[in-house]
């Protein structure tokens, strides 16, 4: 049974960086290597949205509103997904989803949220 498991979100202030990670278990390494791996987040009063897709080639894509900002990575060998965010802003608090396009599988969620 493949599960994902978010950690690392937390409390910051703005300006301040976290890093999310996401541990894939329940999986093989080739199927972790060629999954197409994102973060979404759903913040308060909104949608679950996407925020950074990783393909199985390492290809990255942001939106807009954390391009420059934020850096999503993996390590196939750990089975692990990652989320680099910088210079945090208020409006980035919610809860943060990896998801694998593979398995159509979410996490738990990780909350991060930024005081002003």
């Amino acid at each position: 049974q493949v599960q994902l498991v978010e950690s690392g979100g937390g409390l910051v202030q703005a300006g301040g960086s976290l890093r999310l990670s996401c541990e894939a278990s329940g999986i093989s390494l080739s199927d972790f290597s060629r999954d197409s791996m994102s973060w979404f987040r759903q913040r308060p009063g909104n949608q679950r949205e996407l925020v950074a897709t990783i393909t199985g080639g390492a290809v990255t894509n942001y939106q807009n509103p954390v391009k420059g900002r934020f850096t999503i990575s993996r390590d196939n060998a750990a089975r692990k997904l990652y989320l680099r965010m910088n210079n945090l802003k208020p409006d980035d608090t919610g809860v943060y989803y990896c998801y694998s396009a593979v398995h159509q599988l979410w996490g738990q969620g990780t909350q991060v949220t930024v005081s002003s």
